[in-house]
């Protein structure tokens, strides 16, 4: 009897993991430097940015 199989899954499923968690994390920090862009950016109403 051989063990490959249940090695073989082992490996695929952490695998999966490490990408699922990898591309989660970089979609998270992607929209958030989009909000902090978003915040930072000063806001031209009108008021005060006469030069």
């Amino acid at each position: 009897m051989t063990h490959l199989p249940y090695i073989a899954a082992a490996y695929g499923m952490t695998i999966s993991l490490a990408v699922l968690l990898g591309t989660n994390a970089a979609l998270r920090l992607r929209r958030a430097r989009a909000r902090l862009a978003t915040i930072d950016r000063p806001a031209r109403t009108g008021r005060g940015t006469e030069r």
